[in-house]
């Protein structure tokens, strides 16, 4: 099977190196790719969000299965340009991709699926969160408990141009949860628990993700896929916009069970980086299955043991993502220790691999639990180095559910 994978990220590569691992894979292309996808296929430079380049790409390739990574060229509709070209796509249309978009759309959707969420406020006062309503790289929620935080949120949400929601702030662990669908059924494949501020003991600014692991003490991916998922794939079919690709529910776990924080429309980014490496079977065969709208049949396994993901970013992010130029070393010396490196933020020049984003690399390893997992993790990130690199410390430090 000819695979076209969309991105450029880390979360892509991650995709990247566990298709490569199935039987069923002839070809793997990308757009536009990264240097660490071009050791495992051949990358295209045509931006994510190019419908037509796309689709011009696809003819040229003639790819069997187009798989969409980010969820920029999800909500502008990529996907809904390629499939009434009669591309197969895994990744939602730009209606059911709503469910990320617009948190609006979003909570309209769980109130008529009957899925419990955090509730809307109609004024905003601390304690409360406040989301920016629409896509934000992940840096559009803030966590407000002063007066203080809650003015300076409500200026960096208008700073985005998007709308404003105003959330209750809900307490517990956070959990996020994950399923391949194919417009009525759902397929869990995992859970991971992602860390978003920039900073040890989470402080600091919200990020894209800084590191995340998996399996979640405690969680029960298949009741809570039973509950939260498949409504809401239900109620999406049933308005004429059926959700086929990835969905990922954020969950907080409160006292009086699961609440929805948010939905998106993808896989996730440092997510994927861990749960991939612990998906058995052919994944494929299920992602080729989900986009045909037929996943009856198809079963993916999961690996004995748990992964941990540090991610190493540039010394401003996430007030930057452009930090550029700096050499990278080390790559090859963590690899071989058994570790996975998975470049997000890379390029090629003058034939030396360097820094060219703000989440640089994803640094993954496996172990016969998390504890293990992590140190491994950490091993392998002490010998990768670039100018003004920086880490969290305390990822997977508590794992309790």
């Amino acid at each position: 099977m000819r695979v076209l994978l969309i991105g450029s990220g880390a979360r892509e590569h991650a995709l990247a190196w566990r298709l490569t691992r199935d039987s069923s894979l002839t070809e793997l292309h990308a757009a536009p790719g990264n240097p660490g996808i071009a050791a495992l296929g051949s990358c295209h430079p045509i931006r994510a969000e190019d419908g037509e380049g796309l689709l011009e790409l696809t003819r040229t390739i003639d790819a069997d299965l187009v798989v969409i990574g980010p969820e920029g060229p999800l909500v502008a509709g990529v996907g809904d340009e390629l499939r009434r070209n009669g591309v197969a796509c895994f990744g939602p249309g730009k209606e059911a991709a709503r469910i990320e978009g617009s948190k609006g759309f979003a909570k309209d959707v769980l109130a008529a699926a009957g899925v419990p969420a955090a509730q809307t406020l109609p004024v905003a006062r601390p304690p409360c969160v406040i989301k920016a309503d629409g896509l934000a790289s992940g840096k559009g929620v803030f966590v407000c408990r002063t007066q203080a935080e809650l003015e300076a949120a409500l200026r960096a949400v208008e700073a985005l141009g998007t709308g404003v929601v105003i959330e209750e702030l809900l307490e517990g662990p956070e959990l996020s949860v994950f399923a391949l669908c194919d417009g009525t059924r759902a397929l869990p494949i995992g859970a991971a628990r992602d860390y978003k501020r920039a900073e040890d003991g989470d402080l600091g600014p919200n990020t894209g993700g800084m590191g995340a692991f998996s399996p979640v003490p405690n969680a029960d991916v298949e009741q809570l896929v039973r509950e939260i998922h498949e409504p809401v794939l239900a109620e999406l079919a049933r308005r004429g916009s059926p959700f086929v690709g990835c969905l990922f529910a954020g969950l907080m776990l409160t006292s009086d069970g699961p609440r929805v924080l948010e939905f998106n429309a993808r896989f996730g980014d440092p997510e994927t980086q861990v749960l991939l490496p612990l998906v058995e079977g052919e994944l494929l065969a299920a992602l080729a299955g989900a986009a045909g709208g037929d996943l009856g049949g198809l079963a993916l396994g999961r690996s004995p043991g748990a992964a941990v993901t540090v991610v190493l970013a540039g010394p401003d992010y996430p007030a930057r993502s452009d930090y550029a130029g700096a050499p990278i070393d080390g790559i090859a010396a963590a690899e071989a220790g058994g570790a996975l490196v998975f470049h997000g933020g890379t390029a090629m020049r003058d034939g030396r691999l360097v820094t060219n984003g703000g989440r640089i690399l994803s640094v993954t390893a496996r172990g016969s639990d998390v504890a293990a997992a992590r140190d491994a993790a950490y091993a392998a990130v002490s010998m990768v180095e670039f100018e003004g690199a920086r880490h969290r410390g305390d990822i997977a430090g508590t794992v309790d559910g």
